[in-house]
This record gives C-alpha cells, structure tokens and sequence, in this order.
C-alpha cells in the first residue's frame, strides 16, 4: 500500500512511483477564468459547466482509498485505487460529465497491407488540450511556451481546445496523487457493452519515454485487460514464458483509477474488450491524462478523437447520444 502525505509534503519533490493518498485541506485548484458559471472557448460547439458544488466539495477528499501496487510481471508498473473517486459522488459525476461533454463518433482511414481501410470508431470520443510547445493564457489564447509570443498559425492543422473546469480540476487533483504533469485529457464513452478497443499501447513518441498515463472509469463495469507485447524466442529456446501467460484482467467498476507508467506503455497492449450478458447495457465514461511533448500530439490527438464529424450530446430524455445541431457559442 501507498503511504498517506501530509499537507505540509506536497510540495516536496518525491518519487513518481510514490502514491499520494491524501488531499486533506489543500486548497482546490482555480479553474479557468474563462466564464462565471461554466468553460467556454472559441473551438468548443457550446459552454461546458463548471462541476456542481456538492461534487467539488466531494473531490477535496480523494483518493477515496488507498492504492495498489502492482508491478510483479515483466515491465509492469501500475497504481490502482479502487476507488479513487469517492462513492458519494461517482454516480453523479459520471452523469454530468455524460450530460455536459460534447462527443464525436470518429471515422478516419488506414492502410493495412497495401489497401486503405475504413475505421468506424467503436466508442464515442472528445478530447482537450495542447502539447508542450504552447500554453494557454487566462483569455484562452496559445502562446509559444519558449518565446511568450503567439503561436504560429501554422503550428497545426487543427485548432486545440483548452480543458473545461470539470475536466482540468480533476487533471490537478490527479497530478497531485500521481507525481506527474498532464497537458492532454482523452475522454471516452462507451454506450453499452458493444463499444469497445482493441489491444493497442499509448507509445506514441510524442509522449516521450516511459510516459505516465493515468486512466479513471466512471459508470458500468468493465474489464480492463493487460497483456506483455509477444517477446521474440532465441534460437532453438522455446517461448519465454511470459508468452505464454493469460492476459491481466482488471474489473474497473465506477470511480476506479489506473495509473500506467515506466515500461508499461513500451512493453504492454491494454485493451477493454466487448462485454455481453449482465451489465452490458450500462454507459461507461473513461477519462485518461497524459503529456504530450512535441507538437504532433496536439494533431494525432484532434484527428482520432475529434475529426471533422457531427457533434453528439446526451439527450437524457432518450438515454442516448444524439447528434447536436445547435449553433456554434464562440466565447
């Protein structure tokens, strides 16, 4: 288990690999001043509300339990808290952020083999922030993290999108209990029990070596599941054994979180497979931060997540995701 910190030793410098399980009085992270009562930006379709009072109040608890080490495989370093969002609060969090958050069904193509391929998103996708070449400034614009001067317009070929109030309080907390820093906050919501994705590892190098990734579930149950990227044999020598092991599976109920880090994302493929049967109906929204740090993050981030789709908001009428066709809020 992960030992507690006192308010006085959060600002200390400590091991990354060191939880820290307690948030006792600090003060709460100032949100964006980019609106009275909720985010708004240029590039978001419509305001974004700032979390309720109950739940932010809820937040100045967390982690709701103590983590979890587990690092007995090869290249396997994970924090887990079950949960980490206090389960006061995980329900009604999980139903704002369904509620509030635009979403995007994201189509794009690949080429496998010589051929190009049509990929339909299994999930739906926003996502928020900018790499380390830029930071924002309190009126939402980019400036050059080096020059102070305004970004390039040709920096990227799309526009960023700052993170929302609910979204950023969350990445601070996060940052706290974690040792590390984000720039980038990936959301998405699987419908039910068919929306899935497959195996794949967050190596991308724009993440830098050994990237730290921390990854919240909120709504249904999902498994999670983890397995060693296959190890090549040595000649004449059978398959190293871990090979031949059953993938790690971790039943990710709402208000859990998993931190990834050192050799995991380089040496493991992690995936959350369809689910059928009991608790396939339910909604899971799944929130991960991260640090991108080349200007390549910000495109491959926007075009896998965002694209150039419809816009989808959550009719709570209909239970479902329905496309928006509202009118564009410029801030």
């Amino acid at each position: 288990m992960a030992t507690k910190r006192k308010l006085d030793n959060f600002f200390t410098p400590i091991d990354s690999k060191k939880a820290r399980t307690s948030y006792n009085d600090a003060p709460a992270p100032s949100p964006p001043p980019i609106g009275p009562n909720a985010s708004k930006h240029r590039s978001y379709p419509f305001p974004v509300p700032h979390l309720p009072e109950d739940i932010m109040s809820a937040l100045g608890s967390v982690p709701e339990s103590h983590s979890t080490v587990i690092n007995d495989q090869l290249d396997l370093d994970l924090l887990y808290f079950q949960p980490f969002i206090p389960k006061s609060i995980e329900h009604g969090l999980f139903e704002f952020l369904r509620k509030e958050l635009f979403f995007y069904r994201v189509k794009y193509k690949i080429k496998r083999g010589g051929f190009e391929t049509d990929i339909n998103t299994p999930r739906f996708t926003t996502v928020f922030g900018v790499d380390s070449s830029a930071r924002w400034t309190e009126e939402g614009d980019l400036m050059d993290s080096q020059t102070s001067k305004p970004v390039p317009k040709d920096r990227w070929k799309c526009t960023p999108r700052p993170l929302p109030q609910c979204l950023d309080h969350l990445r601070q907390l996060t940052e706290i209990f974690t040792g590390a820093t984000y720039n980038f906050c990936l959301v998405n919501y699987y419908a039910n029990g068919a929306d899935s994705i497959s195996y794949h590892r967050d190596d991308e190098r724009f993440l830098g070596p050994d990237p730290s990734i921390a990854s919240f579930s909120l709504g249904a149950t999902r498994d999670f599941c983890l397995k060693h990227k296959p190890i090549p044999p040595k000649d004449g020598e059978p398959p190293p054994e871990q090979n031949l092991k059953p993938p790690l599976k971790l039943p990710l109920a709402s208000g859990d979180m998993v931190l990834m880090r050192g050799k995991t994302q380089s040496c493991w493929l992690h995936s959350l497979p369809k689910r059928k049967g009991k608790g396939s109906e339910g909604g899971r929204i799944n929130i991960t931060f991260r640090q991108g740090v080349k200007p390549y993050a910000t495109e491959n981030y926007m075009q896998y997540n965002v694209g150039d789709g419809c816009v989808y908001k959550w009719d709570p009428r209909k239970r479902q995701m329905n496309e928006w066709h509202g009118q564009v809020n410029h801030a």
